[in-house]
């Protein structure tokens, strides 16, 4: 209220408490000035009714919400129901332009605010979990691998006689199928065992760079985040041949925000060598909707021209999400997140290593992976891949979710590529196995649900081997 309005309500009530009402909205205020002026993701995390209080002056900006408006345009913000308006907090229009998802939009002055003040937040929120050379990033409504294409197709104006793209291989669809959507060749490059570790052949995507000649390669497209036993890529190490070479390089680091460790990586590769981008899930890092993902780089002309190949305008939802989660949590209360999450990525990995050992098999030696570890099911020899399928099956009927079994000798072809021993990274992985992750918002009580589970489900497994009987032959919790 202005202060006209609150000298008119001063003629209904007595003033004193009219300054009283006066003063707490000043509280709201104060934050969200504070937020205008120095476009910083704020310490504390804010209260509910500060947040809705932003978010409702930033609607009555757009011009959807104009008392007096008259749109005659094919795109005017018309909502039709009164649930899909409140779920958006009226806020219709989207992000960005025609030609450009990060720029202002004339009809949507608060949804452009709005938009602005996320990218600054995340931008913090990169370089306060460890990338502080990140120059710029932006928030856009396509989780990883779309993300991803989008980054191809960028770097594909600066290289336009590329055609290959070396990949480290990791068996996860999303990655992959990205090559093949921005119309690439991958070049597939085999993982060293090193212990129980996948890890990176850099001498052999030198060797293909060579081969196939620097001009004719559009990047390494490298990973930290995965699932054991695939361990984050050698991205010093890669980023510096990149520089030398003139390749450009990619990382997908979808779920590496959470880890210290990935993102020092991220840190240290485009301090020695190149990192042209970086794709992070919304999601998988920030606790919200799937649908988001920030991209990053340590350029800020090269993340400009990724936002200008974006065509046309674009959802606004997963930025309001994101904006509403940095509000609320506070960058406190992110580090608080963070904090616990490696104090249970130390609690999952005894709690499996008990259980293992408990049960004939062993914890996978993974000291490169800070998120997912692995145990091997089926080192013996009379366990087929078969066995320890179900062994998965039986903890997703148990409502176990995210904990991965892969089996010996599976193959898979995605667009019409074989992959031989598909789900572990690499053509023959030594044993079978369960992967589990300490990923951000696991709590105490999810690894001591999962570890009773795994237990008794192992437990029916050997129960199996003497009895012959079936596992979905026996009930329990």
């Amino acid at each position: 209220m202005n202060p006209d309005i609150h000298a008119l309500c001063e003629r209904l009530i007595p003033a004193t408490y009219v300054q009283q009402g006066r003063e707490a909205r000043r509280a709201h205020e104060n934050k969200i000035r504070n937020l205008l002026e120095h476009r910083k993701w704020p310490e504390e995390g804010w209260d509910d009714a500060t947040i809705e209080l932003l978010l409702q002056e930033l609607s009555v900006m757009d011009s959807n919400n104009f008392t007096a408006n008259c749109g005659v345009g094919e795109r005017e913000a018309r909502i039709a129901s009164s649930l899909v308006a409140r779920r958006h907090y009226r806020l219709g229009h989207g992000i960005g332009r025609s030609g450009d998802i990060a720029a202002i939009q004339p009809k949507a002055a608060g949804s452009s605010i709005l938009m602005k003040l996320t990218n600054t937040m995340a931008l913090d929120a990169l370089r306060m979990t460890g990338v502080r050379s990140t120059a710029a990033c932006f928030v856009v409504p396509l989780a990883t691998g779309m993300s991803l294409v989008l980054c191809f197709l960028a770097l594909r104006q600066l290289r336009p006689t590329a055609k290959y793209i070396i990949w480290p291989r990791i068996d996860q669809k999303t990655c992959f199928k990205s090559i093949l959507t921005a119309g690439f060749q991958p070049i597939i490059i085999e993982n060293r065992l090193e212990g129980d570790e996948l890890r990176t052949d850099v001498e052999e995507i030198e060797r293909k760079i060579q081969e196939l000649g620097a001009e004719n390669v559009l990047c390494v497209f490298s990973t930290t985040s995965c699932f054991a036993p695939r361990v984050p890529d050698r991205l010093e190490e890669i980023a510096k041949l990149c520089k030398d070479t003139g390749v450009g390089h990619v990382v997908n680091n979808a779920y590496g925000v959470q880890s210290s460790k990935c993102m020092h990586l991220i840190q240290q590769a485009s301090r020695v060598g190149r990192v042209d981008a970086f794709v992070q899930s919304t999601d998988k890092n920030f606790l919200v909707p799937v649908g988001g993902s920030i991209i990053a780089g340590t350029d800020e002309r090269f993340v400009d021209k990724i936002a200008q190949t974006f065509p046309g305008r674009a959802s606004a939802s997963p930025s309001i999400d994101l904006f509403i989660t940095f509000l609320s949590l506070g960058a406190n209360g992110y580090k608080k997140l963070l904090k616990e999450r490696k104090e249970m990525y130390v609690y999952l990995q005894e709690e499996l290593k008990n259980i293992a050992e408990a049960h004939g098999e062993r914890l996978l030696g993974m000291p490169h992976n800070p998120i997912s570890m692995a145990m091997t099911l089926g080192q013996h020899a009379e366990d087929d891949g078969k066995a320890v399928s179900e062994v998965g099956s039986m903890l997703f009927k148990r409502n176990v979710s995210g904990a991965r079994v892969v089996p010996k000798g599976v193959t898979k072809t995605i667009g019409g590529y074989d992959f031989t021993g598909y789900g572990s990274h690499c053509n023959e992985y030594t044993t079978g196995y369960l992967t589990a992750a300490a990923a951000i918002g696991i709590t105490k009580e999810d690894v001591d649900l999962f570890v009773k589970r795994l237990d008794k489900v192992l437990a029916k497994r050997a129960d199996k081997k003497s009895k012959d009987v079936g596992l979905d032959d026996v009930n329990y919790a």
